[in-house]
């Protein structure tokens, strides 16, 4: 049995040559993993930065897809169920990550002397849950927006009474471009916009021509980023806020587990051992977000760059 696997995806290969002694695990750039690559291959096991549809895998012997990932838009999953290639995401793996993100922008914005009181998310997933819970603990009024799942009130309320509002929605149909130049229009001309969900949920054209003030973490067309936006931003980052490395482990497990079940293999877990032989955390300490704005804000074409070399918190 054959896995290919995203290199970066950390402690999986470790994990794999650890654990199944019959299971060949072959790490590989994004750029690498193409159709040839995957022909004899069993398992393909990406991030976000892999599109995985029929040119990709047609006439592989692909039987499961892994994202190591919340998202998977990159995933065209009509055409994996269409032609029986099962497939998995992490859903909640880095919550808590997103979620401290988002408290770390609060604060550094209430540093400089902004003191927002209401809050709407939009997305009341496992992120969103969790950033309600930690603006209300902070004492802020918190307005929820959530359809699909029967909560909170109108993207409208939002749009009209929020101070900040956050988006922590997957990237769809019915998402994409969600805060668009309707919704903007609607917001006070002090509202400051969030997206650290998927870059397509918020048009950026939109959201520079309505002078709002916005923080930037998932952005349209990544890696290639729009550079007035990163240099417009109040705060602008390279796709990290989900960056940890408890929510790192967290996703490889999850894969782990999606493969045990397909292939009936014994389950496995990351070993404590190979965690902590990783360097030492990232920034975390006040004002770390700031900080990783400056460098991206310094070197916008180096947005991959500075993703790739990025330290886990």
């Amino acid at each position: 049995m054959k896995i290919v696997a995203d290199i970066a995806i950390p402690y999986l290969a470790e994990a794999v040559c650890a654990g199944w002694s019959d299971v060949h695990i072959c790490p590989m750039k994004p750029e690498e993993i193409d159709h040839e690559a995957l022909l004899d291959a069993d398992v393909l096991v990406v991030r976000t930065r892999t599109k995985v549809d029929a040119a990709l895998l047609s006439g592989t012997k692909v039987r499961l897809v892994c994202t190591a990932t919340i998202g998977y838009d990159h995933i065209d999953t009509t055409w994996c169920e269409q032609n029986g290639v099962r497939w998995s995401a992490c859903p909640g793996c880095n919550a808590q990550a997103v979620c401290d993100y988002i408290e770390e922008v609060l604060n550094e914005l209430s540093a400089s002397g902004r003191q927002p009181s209401v809050v709407g998310i939009v997305g009341v997933g496992h992120v969103g849950s969790l950033v309600a819970e930690m603006a209300d603990r902070k004492g802020m009024q918190v307005l929820l927006n959530d359809p699909p799942k029967g909560i909170g009130v109108s993207l409208d309320e939002i749009a009209r009474n929020s101070d900040i509002i956050t988006f922590h929605t997957p990237l769809d149909q019915t998402t994409y471009h969600l805060c668009d130049a309707n919704f903007l229009s609607k917001t006070r001309s002090e509202t400051l916009i969030i997206n650290a969900a998927r870059g397509g949920v918020v048009d950026e054209k939109a959201l520079l021509a309505s002078g709002r003030e916005f923080v930037l973490d998932t952005w349209e067309g990544e890696p290639d980023v729009n550079a007035e936006a990163v240099e417009k931003a109040r705060l602008a980052t390279m796709h990290i806020a989900g960056y940890s490395q408890e929510g790192k482990k967290r996703a490889t497990e999850m894969c782990l587990e999606a493969i045990s079940q397909e292939f009936d293999l014994p389950i496995l877990s990351v070993d404590k051992k190979v965690v902590s032989l990783q360097p030492i955390s990232g920034d975390s300490s006040p004002g770390w977000v700031e900080r990783i704005s400056n460098q991206l804000k310094a070197a916008p074409r180096d947005f991959e760059l500075l993703r790739k070399n990025y330290i886990l918190r």
